[in-house]
């Protein structure tokens, strides 16, 4: 059965070998300690003795040095080992190496049609195109051969750039070129210390469909099969690619991963994209959360650190990647819709959804049952098994060559393995009962089959129950476009608030994650179609999808404005981003609730109006500090982590989560409110539009609370462009439930959003 369905909700990017190892395990580390010793400078000599009093007595006892963006290293080291080490001054934290998982084309398009916002001349979306920016992505390697990353019309490599094209196993046919201008890969050692040849090629294709969402070159005529066939193109097409292999066979290793750090620091990138971490509940403290720790020294070098929410939603509460320094992205759904249409007898049409090549003819002539009226005879085996078509509950002799309908709300089963069992029984057809399902394509390959709503089967029910012989037919898969409502938020983007982590809304944005078509490795049979060459270019779901596409906006606004910092990048994209749908109406989840910034942050996020913020909010180095300050780090910790601590700096006396509020983030999140209390925050923007301008604050406020922006008119001048304004927030009775609003600075011109939360909670 594996070439069935291999991926679906979101595990569409989780192949086995992830799947089967927690994502902060370690059972598996084959006893591997990370030793981070905070900012390069002032700790190299304690580093150096460090590691050489181990290899002294142990030759291969460090697999990773970081020297670079930070110091540290990754060693194997005994449970005593550890400890004591973690006693040594100029230790920060000493933790197992983690195992962290993948967070696994009509979507730029479909992004520049929603933007609300008016590009000005000499600023238009074709114009910056991310040229010479330089994207690292961490993730399972790529396929060098794509068209995507052909060098076609680049430019050379720019001088800045350090980075180097690894020599491997297959040197012979992996090559960089000047748009894939490094590659690196870090493999995995054996018990023995000994480290397998290895190489930045991809054997899974996740990292090759990122990098070329995020920067590939334009390719017309791709398509998966002949579906979604237009030009894929990534979203900052003029970038440089540099690959940082970090998944092997094994999972995604925290030390790995602070490794690709290390070096893309050295190397030269100027944004990090990162579609992995930790699973929800599960998120990591600062001083034992590789990524966290790497993106803080990335930032402080001036790289942008883009990394996906997780794929845990659609329960509050589970966001991941949510250090403040980090721009943590949802996922939403395009304007496009993979249609598998089922016939019913009478020639009645159901609207179903997923991807399916099957050959049964357009007329209803095959038999149609439900899995209850299949039931096996055994007398173990109940209705709703059946119903469910869950392994061993159908009659062979009911099912063969019939269409089984089969309902999904059991969540014990995946949906292959109710696949196989219709398959196994004879079935020539397959009709799932999923909402959620039809909102994210799985695939069928070559066998006839469809997903429907819960709403579309109750129609579908009827006409089985009040037909002595039922018959249907399930179409081929067609591609539509122009599909409303979109975006909708995927059912299985994380949602806010952040677990561990008090007065910080996250996730910052929201993007494209739903049936992305991007580049594939092109020796992929178990994603083929029988009797057909492997695809070149695949469609798959996840925040892993939607964090590159953040990411490539990140380089185009890079490109443009070459001298921003990561936060005023950060800002710009959150600003800027959109809040309606393509009915003009407010973003829904696939319930069709309202969307809250619990759901996608600011909005989803607009390439053109990244470009022309208007105005931007900086979070400073010292409010990342204080953040620290607030999760329990005392001075002296902190100037070992940063390498940027002022003299004057102290962590004030009554630090707390309650500062969080305080920092100039480009969000307001506000906890433990009581009733007719006014809690206050105060936020610094820089206006970097029109020299001489004039902004308007207009609140939207829930019912119940009261919100004043003070003063509600900036005025900037030539001599005046960073100016400050303070929010009260007063809850006129204690709120049930968490609130939602949103600030916005307005001069006619551009229009700056804000969203905020303020929530009883503490």
């Amino acid at each position: 059965m594996k070439d069935i369905v291999l991926f679906f909700c979101f595990f569409l990017f989780l192949v086995s070998f992830l799947r089967e190892s927690n994502a902060v395990s370690q059972e598996k580390n084959n006893g591997v300690y990370i030793v981070y010793m905070g900012a390069a400078d002032g700790t190299k000599n304690r580093q150096t003795q460090l590691m050489a009093s181990l290899i002294r007595r142990k030759k291969d006892a460090v697999v990773h040095s970081y020297n670079n963006g930070f110091s540290g290293f990754a060693a194997r080291l005994t449970e005593a080992e550890a400890k004591s080490i973690a006693q040594r001054p100029g230790v920060i934290s000493v933790f197992p190496d983690p195992i962290l998982q993948l967070h696994t084309t009509r979507s730029w398009d479909f992004l520049q049609y929603q933007t609300e916002v008016e590009i000005s001349s000499g600023s238009d979306n074709s114009s910056p195109k991310g040229a010479d920016t330089i994207i690292g992505i961490l993730d399972t390697g790529i396929w060098p051969e794509s068209e995507s990353f052909s060098e076609n019309d680049m430019s050379e490599v720019p001088s800045r750039w350090k980075g180097t094209c690894m020599k491997s196993q297959d040197s012979s046919s992996f090559k960089c070129n000047k748009k894939l201008i490094g590659a690196r890969f870090y493999g995995d050692s054996d018990e023995k210390g000994i480290k397998p040849s290895g190489s930045a090629r991809d054997q899974n294709g996740h990292g090759t469909h990122v990098a070329s969402t995020a920067a590939g070159s334009p390719i017309s005529g791709a398509s998966y099969y002949g579906l979604a066939s237009g030009t894929a193109k990534g979203g900052s097409p003029g970038s440089r690619i540099a690959m940082y292999r970090v998944c092997t066979t094994n999972g995604c290793r925290g030390s790995s991963i602070m490794k690709a750090f290390d070096d893309a620091i050295a190397d030269g990138v100027d944004v990090l994209s990162l579609s992995l971490g930790s699973s929800s509940g599960l998120e990591l403290e600062f001083s034992s959360d590789p990524i966290a720790i790497g993106a803080f020294h990335a930032v402080e070098k001036g790289i942008l650190v883009s990394c996906s929410a997780g794929n845990d939603g659609p329960d509050a509460g589970t966001v991941v990647n949510v250090a403040p320094w980090i721009l943590t992205v949802a996922a939403t759904t395009i304007d496009r819709d993979f249609e598998t249409d089922i016939v019913l007898g009478g020639n009645k049409l159901i609207k179903g959804g997923g991807i399916s090549f099957g050959n049964l003819t357009n007329s209803p002539v095959y038999p149609l049952i439900s899995g209850d009226l299949a039931k096996s005879g055994d007398n173990d085996i109940s209705e709703e098994n059946a119903r469910s078509c869950v392994p061993d509950s159908l009659d062979g002799t009911k099912v063969k060559g019939k269409i089984v309908l089969c309902d999904n709300r059991d969540g014990a089963y995946s949906l292959s393995m109710k696949l196989a069992e219709v398959k196994s029984k004879g079935g020539i057809g397959f009709i799932l009962v999923d909402d959620n399902a039809r909102t994210v394509a799985p695939k069928f390959k070559s066998f006839s089959a469809a997903v429907v709503t819960e709403k579309d089967s109750n129609e579908i029910l009827s006409y089985i129950n009040s037909t002595k012989k039922p018959v249907a037919s399930v179409l081929p898969t067609v591609t539509t476009t122009k599909y409303k409502p979109a975006p909708v938020v995927a059912y299985f983007s994380s949602r806010g608030p952040a677990y561990n982590t008090q007065n910080l809304l996250k996730p910052d944005i929201t993007a494209p994650g739903v049936a992305i078509l991007a580049a594939w490795p092109g020796n992929d049979t178990k994603e083929s179609v029988a009797g057909q060459a492997p695809p070149l270019y695949n469609i798959i779901s996840g925040t892993s999808m939607s964090c590159p596409h953040v990411s490539g906006i990140a380089a185009l606004v890079k490109a443009q404005n070459p001298s921003w910092s990561p936060s005023a990048i950060k800002s710009a994209i959150m600003t800027s981003a959109i809040q309606t749908n393509n009915l003009k109406a407010p973003i829904t989840t696939v319930s069709g609730s309202v969307a809250t910034p619990y759901d996608i942050g600011a909005g989803e996020a607009s390439p053109s109006g990244a470009l022309n913020p208007g105005l931007i909010y900086e979070t400073s180095a010292v409010d990342y500090l204080q953040f620290l300050c607030s999760v329990g780090y005392d001075k002296s910790k902190i100037k070992l982590i940063s390498d940027t601590v002022p003299d004057d700096f102290s962590c004030p006396t009554n630090s707390s989560s309650e500062s969080i509020s305080q920092m100039n983030y480009p969000s307001i999140a506000v906890s433990n409110i009581k009733e007719n209390e006014i809690k206050k925050v105060t936020r610094t923007v820089t206006n970097v539009g029109q020299e001489d301008a004039t902004y308007t604050a207009t609140i939207k406020a829930p019912d119940g609370l009261e919100v004043q922006v003070i003063p509600n008119k900036l005025v900037f001048t030539n001599n005046s462009n960073k100016l400050s304004y303070e929010v009260s927030f007063k809850a006129s009775s204690k709120p049930k439930e968490d609130l939602f609003g949103s600030i916005t600075w307005t001069n006619g011109k551009y229009k700056v959003q804000s969203p905020f939360v303020v929530t009883t909670n503490s």
